[in-house]
């Protein structure tokens, strides 16, 4: 067997993939060991290279401090590393089906450089087994090495939060895992290099692929219970905020709340469990009930607001609505799988027009990923409805006043998702 590469002395690291979970990581690895960031968009890094990061996840002092990160697209640069980690997305397509693309886009380009010895670690989310079914054969084909002989893997799921100034990389607990227990050895020993909170070693790669795959599948679970109940609650004309913290005043009450369900985890993750649970011949209906539910509650708020816009006499059709938030959660840029772009949908079904206003999106990215226009000066007394969909900071600084000031006088909605406003101040909260 290849002896794995020493740790730190010998280590030459590449991280493929530079996006929320990418970057913050070779940022701390920068820090220590000589680090490639490696990604296939040259706008990333050039931008990267100017010292700054739209996502802003890493700020740009932050960023200058790691002396030893280079960062490039140029695949032929990878050759210069005897250690990868895999950062890529992996989202789902349009039937909700994993989507594996970019890792093995990835993968492709590692085993094109692969020699004995060096070691390829994934962070992305995926299904148990997908590594060792799916990555590792590219790797042996291409590469013309064989796993565990020539060239070792590892899983260490990534545990990254969006806009999360406090759980950062270092001091979040590291799942590691590794292809044999000397390649678990160096995976655990190399991210203990950056995280101080400690690690969990899996024992083995499948464990560790679950262990991540299904802490989103919990969460999305149990929001879709409070979704559920919130929408009984309705009907029976009880406010679902009041029952919530009534029942959270015992102990062991978790205190989940309900909302849109989006971004690159929750909406995402439970469907690579699934996909692998049909696999393997077994129908997983929690699981699938909840995320049905969940990718329901866009149309569920819009029906809300129309039926509220009704019982007020205000003419629904060519109405004017003003949505306050688009990025999946309060402060951040992070426009992957919003989904309050379901609301935007469903309103349209009614003729309704909406304007956006999102002070933390990049207009360029809200244009391109969902084909929305948004605006920076609402129009004063303009809306017959006004929906609060996200708590960015700015929102919350505004207060009930200001947020009803946007709607038509004596003659509007005011909508409340996020529970941002007292009750006696909206009009209609989930």
């Amino acid at each position: 067997m290849t002896a794995l590469p020493g740790l730190p002395h010998g280590v030459r690291l590449a991280v493929v993939g530079l996006g929320y979970v990418g970057l913050p990581l070779a940022v701390e690895f920068g820090k220590q060991l000589d680090v490639l960031g490696y990604d296939i968009d040259g706008r990333r890094i050039k931008e990267l290279r100017g010292g700054h990061d739209h996502t802003l996840e890493v700020g740009d002092e932050e960023l200058g401090s790691a002396s030893r990160l280079r960062f490039s697209a140029d695949e032929a640069d990878l050759a210069g590393a005897n250690v990868y980690i895999v950062t890529t997305p992996t989202p789902i397509d349009a039937s909700n089906q994993p989507d594996l693309s970019p890792v093995l886009s990835a993968t492709r380009a590692i085993a094109a450089t692969l020699r004995p010895g060096d070691v390829v670690v994934y962070e992305s989310t995926v299904y148990p087994g997908a590594t060792e079914e799916r990555c590792v054969p590219v790797l042996e084909e291409i590469s013309g090495l064989l796993l565990n002989r020539d060239f070792f893997v590892g899983y260490s799921p990534e545990r990254i939060n969006p806009g999360d100034r406090e759980r950062r990389v270092h001091n979040i607990v590291k799942v590691t895992s590794g292809s044999t227990p000397e390649a678990a050895d160096f995976v655990d020993s190399l991210y203990r290099t950056i995280v101080t909170a400690g690690t969990h070693r899996a024992p083995s790669i499948r464990v560790a692929e679950a262990a991540k795959v299904i802490e989103n599948t919990q969460r999305d679970v149990n929001i879709a219970l409070i979704n559920e109940l919130a929408m009984l609650f309705n009907r029976l004309g009880i406010d679902t905020e009041d029952v919530l913290l009534a029942a959270g005043s015992k102990w062991n009450f978790l205190g989940f709340r309900p909302g849109l369900v989006g971004g690159h985890c929750i909406g995402v993750d439970p469907y690579y469990l699934t996909h692998k649970a049909q696999a393997v011949g077994y129908h997983p209906e929690v699981i699938l009930a909840g995320r049905r539910l969940n990718d329901g509650m866009g149309a569920y708020v819009a029906s809300q607001l129309v039926k509220r816009m009704t019982k007020q006499g205000i003419q629904v059709q060519g109405a004017r609505v003003l949505l306050l938030g688009l990025t999946f959660k309060e402060n951040t840029p992070d426009l992957r799988n919003s989904r309050v772009v379901d609301i935007l949908e469903e309103l349209a079904e009614y003729d309704v027009e909406v304007d956006v206003l999102d002070p933390w999106a990049d207009p360029e990215e809200a244009f391109a990923q969902y084909g929305v226009d948004l605006v920076t000066e609402p129009r004063q007394g303009a809306y017959a409805a006004v929906i609060l969909a996200v708590a960015h900071r700015q929102f919350v600084e505004m207060g009930a006043e200001r947020i009803r000031s946007f709607g038509a006088p004596g003659a509007h909605v005011l909508y409340d998702l996020k529970y941002v406003l007292a009750k006696s101040d909206s009009d209609l909260r989930l």
